[in-house]
C-alpha cells in the first residue's frame, strides 16, 4: 500500500490561503458573511484559472494574500470580497454588471474603484498612471475601502517584487515611494507606510539598502545595553511618581527613514544612529502630560524641540507628545508619549475604524480627517486641467510638514511648511483666495507672498474687484491654491477670449453691413461643423486669441449672401472694417501691449493678431509693425477708449548732471506727479554726465507729458526724451 501524505502536504497554495483567511475572519465575522467571502473566492478562482504570477504560483494567491492583509485590519466582509475579486474586471471576462448581480452594487463599485482604466488613449506611461490615480481618488471619495484594498494590493506586490525585471522593479518602487507610501502616511497608516517605504527603498536602491542594513546590524550590539539602561531608568522614575499602567519601549529607526535623514541633513550613519528613540504609552491624556514632566525632570530637554500633537493633531489625525532630551551619555533621546488609543490610531490610521471599533471616538476622528482631505482633493481634481496636473498637485499635497496658524476667530488652519498668505486664504475658502488683496498677521499689514510661521493669527483683506494673479503661482505651496489659481486663470482667459472674439466678429460684420443677430443659427452650425469646433463660444475664443481672423470668419458666415450681391457691393479685402476696435488696455490676457514700443492711452496705435495671445497693440510708428503692415489680413484699426484707466509703462531717457542727490531729485519729482518708477537703468556715466533710462507707470499720454514738463524744470536735467521702440524722439 502506498503511504498517504498529510492533508497539508497535498493542499494547493490557494487552499492554504483561503483556509487561513476563513480562520482569521471567524474571529470577527458571522458564519453567513464568511460563506459570502467563500462564494467570492470560488468565482475569482474559477475566473483566474490558468493564470499564473511571475513567481510561478497560481494568480488567485495574490488576491487572497491581499484579503489576508485586510483581514488583519478587521476589514468588513464586503471589503474582503472586493479584495478577493479586485482583479476580475481588469484581467478576466467578468464584468461589473455580473458582480453587481451576484454580490450587490456596493461590492461591484468597490471592485471597479480599484480596477485600472481600460485601454487608455495616453501619450505616455506617466499620463496613464496619472489617469489611474485620478480615477482611484474619485472612487476613494465615495468609499475609503477602495484605498484600503489598493494599499494592501500594492503591499503584497512589493513583497513579491523579486520575480520582476530590474526596470519594472525600479519603476514600481519609485511609484510606491512617490504616491502610495505618502498616501498611507496621509491616512495615518504608519505600519503600512513603513513597510512600503522599506520595500520600495530595497527595490530602488538595493546596494544602499543592503549596506545600511549591515551597518545597523553591526551597530545594534553596542546599543542594546544603553537602550535597556535608559528604559529601566525611565520606567523606575514613572513608577516612583505614581504612574502604574504604562509601557516604555525603545524604538528602532527604519532603514528608509535613516537613509532620508542622512541624505537630507548630509550627515554620516554614525551621527543619525546615535539618536536613541523611546515611546511611552499611558492610560489617558492627563498621564501623558505627567509623564512629560517626569522625563523633563529626569533628563535635560533640548530647547525648541518639544511638539504637542495632542492639543493640535497632525492633518492625518496623529496625536502624541514629542520631545528631545540629552541622555545619560550625552546622546540625544527622542521621546514620544501617547495614550493606547492614540497609539492604535498612529499605527493604523483610518484602519482603526475597522480594527478598534471600541475606540469609536478616535477612529471617527481619523475618518473625519481623511474625508476632509479627500474633499479637498475632489475640489482640486475638478479644477485640474488634466490628469498630469492632478498628479502634480497630489504630490505637492502629500509631501508636506505642517505649520499651524489661526483665523481671527481662533480656528486652527493647518498648512504645509513655507505656505504663504495666499495658501491660507484658499485654505479658508476658494472665494476668499480669489479676492484677497492683502492681510494682517498679528494685526500688522503684510504682503501676500509672506511665509507664515507657527502660531500666527492671520486676517485676510479682500476686495470685490480683486482676482488671482498669475504671479501667485511662483510662491504658493498648497495643491488647493495652485489648482484654484490655474482654474480661475484658465476660465478667465476663456471668458475674455469669448468677449473679445464677439467684439471683433461684430466689428467685421458691421463693416459688411450686418449685425451678429442677423446671422441665422443654422449658418453658425454649418460653419462650426466645417471648422470642427464644438460650440460658438469655442469659435469666439479662437477669434479672440488670434487663432482665426475675424474678417475671414465673417466672410464665411456671409458666403451665401455675398454670392447673391454684386461684386461692387462688397468691401475690399484691404479694408476689413470701417470703424476701429475700441480697447481699454486692461483686457489682460487677450489684449497685450507690445513691450517693444510701450503704447499708452492717447498714442496712435494699431492692433496685430498673434496666434494664442490675441491682439498685440503697437504704436503706429513702431518699426516692428512696418513688415506686418504688408499683410493687412493680420492687423486691424484700434483706438483707445476715452475711459481707459489703469497704469501703463512708458520709458524716458534722461541726460543728467552727475552730482550727489541728482537721482533723488528726479525720483522725488516723479513721485510728486503721482507716477511710480518701475525700473531705472544707468546706460552711460562719467565724472560729468549720467544717461539714465527710467520706466514709469503713468495713466496716459497727458500724464506722461506733465511728468516730463516737471522734470525739465530741474537744473540737473540736461535733456529728456521718450523711448519708443528704436526711436528716441523728444516728447
Amino acid at each position: 500500500m502506498s503511504q498517504l501524505l498529510p492533508i497539508e502536504a497535498t493542499e494547493l497554495p490557494q487552499e492554504k490561503l483561503i483556509r487561513r483567511l476563513c480562520t482569521r475572519l471567524s474571529g470577527y465575522l458571522d458564519r453567513d458573511q464568511i460563506d459570502e467571502v467563500r462564494r467570492a473566492y470560488e468565482l475569482a478562482a474559477s475566473a483566474h484559472k490558468g493564470q499564473f504570477r511571475l513567481t510561478g504560483e497560481p494568480y488567485i494567491c495574490h488576491p487572497l494574500s491581499v484579503a489576508l492583509i485586510l483581514a488583519e485590519m478587521c476589514m468588513d466582509a464586503k471589503g474582503i470580497m472586493a479584495a478577493i475579486m479586485h482583479d476580475l474586471i481588469e484581467d478576466t471576462s467578468v464584468t461589473k454588471e455580473q458582480l453587481s448581480e451576484q454580490f450587490g452594487e456596493e461590492v461591484a463599485e468597490l471592485v471597479d474603484g480599484v480596477t485600472k482604466l481600460g485601454q487608455l488613449d495616453c501619450k505616455s506611461r506617466a499620463e496613464a498612471q496619472a489617469q489611474n490615480v485620478r480615477k482611484m481618488f474619485l472612487a476613494m471619495v465615495k468609499d475609503l475601502r477602495v484605498i484600503m484594498v489598493k494599499l494592501a494590493d500594492r503591499l503584497h506586490n512589493m513583497r513579491t517584487l523579486g520575480a520582476m525585471s530590474a526596470n519594472r522593479r525600479r519603476r514600481i518602487a519609485r511609484e510606491t515611494l512617490d504616491i502610495y507610501a505618502p498616501i498611507a502616511n496621509r491616512l495615518g497608516m504608519n505600519e503600512m507606510r513603513l513597510e512600503l517605504e522599506d520595500l520600495g527603498f530595497a527595490a530602488l536602491y538595493p546596494m544602499r539598502s543592503r549596506i545600511l542594513e549591515q551597518s545597523v546590524k553591526k551597530a545594534r550590539g553596542n546599543r542594546k545595553e544603553v537602550v535597556a539602561t535608559i528604559e529601566s531608568t525611565i520606567a523606575r522614575r514613572l513608577h516612583d511618581a505614581g504612574l502604574n499602567h504604562y509601557e516604555v519601549v525603545g524604538r528602532e529607526k527604519h532603514l528608509y527613514s535613516l537613509y532620508q535623514k542622512m541624505r537630507n541633513k548630509h550627515v554620516a550613519f554614525s551621527e543619525v544612529y546615535d539618536v536613541y528613540a523611546f515611546r511611552i504609552i499611558c492610560d489617558n491624556v492627563d498621564e501623558c502630560y505627567r509623564a512629560l514632566g517626569i522625563v523633563h525632570n529626569l533628563y535635560k530637554p533640548v530647547p525648541g524641540r518639544f511638539k504637542d500633537y495632542i492639543a493640535v493633531p497632525k492633518a492625518n489625525g496623529y496625536q502624541s507628545l514629542h520631545t528631545v532630551l540629552v541622555g545619560p551619555y550625552g546622546q540625544p533621546l527622542e521621546i514620544q508619549i501617547r495614550t493606547r488609543a492614540m497609539h492604535h490610531l498612529a499605527e493604523s490610521g483610518i484602519a482603526a475604524h475597522w480594527l478598534y471599533k471600541s475606540e469609536h471616538e478616535q477612529s471617527t476622528y481619523s475618518q473625519a480627517r481623511a474625508h476632509e482631505w479627500l474633499r479637498d482633493l475632489l475640489e482640486i481634481q475638478k479644477s485640474a486641467g488634466d490628469s498630469m496636473e492632478f498628479l502634480d498637485n497630489l504630490k505637492i499635497d502629500l509631501f508636506q510638514q505642517e505649520v499651524y496658524v489661526f483665523t481671527p476667530k481662533g480656528r486652527i488652519i493647518k498648512l504645509p511648511r513655507n505656505a504663504t498668505i495666499v495658501d491660507f486664504a484658499y485654505a479658508v475658502h476658494t472665494d476668499i483666495g480669489n479676492t484677497c488683496v492683502s492681510a494682517r498677521i498679528d494685526r500688522q499689514l503684510a504682503p501676500l507672498q509672506t511665509v507664515l510661521e507657527n502660531g500666527q493669527t492671520v486676517e485676510i483683506i479682500t476686495a470685490p474687484w480683486a482676482r488671482p494673479n498669475p504671479l501667485w503661482l511662483n510662491f504658493v505651496t498648497t495643491a488647493k491654491a495652485r489648482a484654484a489659481i490655474r482654474n480661475y486663470l484658465r476660465n478667465f482667459k476663456k471668458q475674455e477670449g469669448i468677449a473679445l472674439g464677439r467684439r471683433l466678429l461684430e466689428k467685421e460684420l458691421n463693416g459688411l453691413g450686418y449685425r451678429l443677430e442677423d446671422i441665422a443659427k443654422n449658418r453658425f452650425d454649418e460653419l462650426l461643423k466645417r471648422l470642427d469646433l464644438p460650440s460658438v463660444d469655442a469659435l469666439m475664443v479662437d477669434i479672440g486669441l488670434g487663432n482665426r481672423l475675424p474678417f475671414l470668419v465673417a466672410r464665411q458666415l456671409l458666403q451665401a449672401d455675398a454670392e447673391a450681391h454684386s461684386d461692387d457691393s462688397q468691401p475690399a479685402p484691404e479694408k476689413p472694417g470701417l470703424s476701429p476696435l475700441v480697447i481699454k488696455g486692461t483686457e489682460g490676457m487677450v489684449v497685450n501691449l507690445a513691450k517693444c514700443c510701450r503704447p499708452i492711452p492717447g498714442d496712435p496705435i494699431i492692433g496685430l493678431f498673434n496666434p494664442g495671445k490675441g491682439i498685440v497693440v503697437h504704436l503706429t510708428e513702431c518699426k516692428n509693425v512696418e513688415e506686418l503692415r504688408k499683410k493687412p489680413m493680420n492687423w486691424l484699426d484700434v483706438q483707445w477708449d476715452k475711459q481707459a484707466n489703469g497704469e501703463f509703462p512708458a520709458v524716458i531717457r534722461l541726460e543728467l548732471m552727475n552730482q550727489v542727490g541728482t537721482l533723488a531729485k528726479v525720483a522725488s519729482t516723479i513721485s510728486k506727479m503721482r507716477a511710480n518708477i518701475e525700473n531705472v537703468q544707468i546706460t552711460n556715466q562719467d565724472s560729468q554726465l549720467s544717461t539714465d533710462v527710467i520706466t514709469l507707470m503713468v495713466r496716459d499720454r497727458n500724464h506722461l507729458a506733465a511728468v516730463v514738463r516737471e522734470l525739465r524744470k530741474l537744473s540737473v536735467v540736461l535733456k529728456i526724451s521718450r523711448v519708443k521702440s528704436e526711436l528716441r524722439k523728444k516728447a
